[in-house]
């Protein structure tokens, strides 16, 4: 890999004391899923149905692609995750390479989805966006990543690691983050980590208490989630750790997971938080009905 990363420097710049966020949710794009991948199947035919053989693809979940942009008053314009790359919406394999352009086949896109063309309809430009906050670095969310050559990406040293052997059959595709660019790793495993909530282990990026990452690992490894404060509730962006609200409220699992022993205990610690927070709004991962329900700002 050319990419390299460096440690955070934590807190990062921008923090103010009581700080809290604007929320907005971003479509990049849907893709077609069978639903079998993102709500396991038992039985010898689970595998051929959860990779869409042998199922009437009329039956194919709606899968929105999101990513978010959180306005903080000291750092100023941050994502979290990029989205689809605006090339996907003429030519998929540019970004996704061939084998998750034809998994995904019947993906829907148009250029104004990107989230550059997004922020510019909010009167932003990339070159705006300071921090990207990754969950991880699967194809769906990180297919922008060229977008935001001015941007700082945060992700955890735990996803970084795994990068330089990601494959596409795992859902990494190396060309979308293989460059030069500005790359800070948070390690869940150091001593700097605290808890928050009933997440055993985050980070207070900015020091404030505005935006937390937690870690959420089961998905892919270094998996991470991010707590967002609010003027009046906080918001879980789950990312991958909850596709769909079946797995939040049902814990209905994934067909593939990198861990599943992890995956189990981060979607513990995600169901307690609920509990514990009944005036949080989570948001999975996955899941349109969700998604099409949300509002197009949070402040």
């Amino acid at each position: 890999m050319i990419a390299e990363a460096q440690p955070a420097q934590l807190p990062l710049p921008g923090g103010r004391e009581g700080a809290t966020v604007r929320l907005h949710p971003l479509m990049t794009g849907e893709l077609p899923g069978p639903p079998a991948w993102f709500e396991r199947e038992e039985g010898r035919l689970a595998g051929l149905h959860a990779a869409g053989l042998r199922v009437d693809r009329a039956t194919f979940m709606r899968i929105p692609v999101p990513a978010f942009l959180v306005e903080h008053p000291g750092a100023g314009a941050l994502l979290i995750d990029t989205g689809l790359h605006p090339s996907v919406a003429i030519d998929p394999k540019q970004s996704l390479g061939r084998l998750l352009a034809y998994y995904y086949r019947g993906l829907t896109m148009n250029s104004e989805q990107a989230a550059p063309a997004q922020l510019r309809a909010r009167g932003l430009d990339a070159a705006d966006v300071r921090f990207v906050l990754m969950t991880h670095m699967h194809a769906d969310h990180a297919s922008a990543i060229s977008e935001f050559p001015a941007a700082t990406f945060v992700l955890s040293k735990q996803e970084w690691d795994v990068l330089g052997d990601g494959k596409p059959t795992d859902g990494y595709v190396k060309r979308q983050y293989d460059f030069g660019f500005d790359y800070r790793t948070f390690d869940f495993e150091s001593r700097d980590t605290d808890s928050f909530a009933t997440f055993g282990r985050s980070f207070d990026l900015f020091g404030d208490g505005s935006v937390r990452a937690v870690f959420t690992p089961g998905h892919t490894h270094g998996h991470t989630s991010f707590v967002l404060r609010l003027r009046e509730r906080e918001v879980l962006v789950a990312g991958d750790a909850i596709y769909t609200e079946r797995t939040l409220n049902e814990s209905v699992l994934p067909y593939k997971m990198a861990d599943e022993h992890q995956f189990r205990r981060s979607l513990k610690e995600i169901q307690r938080y609920r509990e514990r927070t009944p005036g949080a709004l989570i948001i999975p991962g996955h899941d349109w009905n969700s998604f099409s329900a949300l509002d197009p700002a949070y402040a």
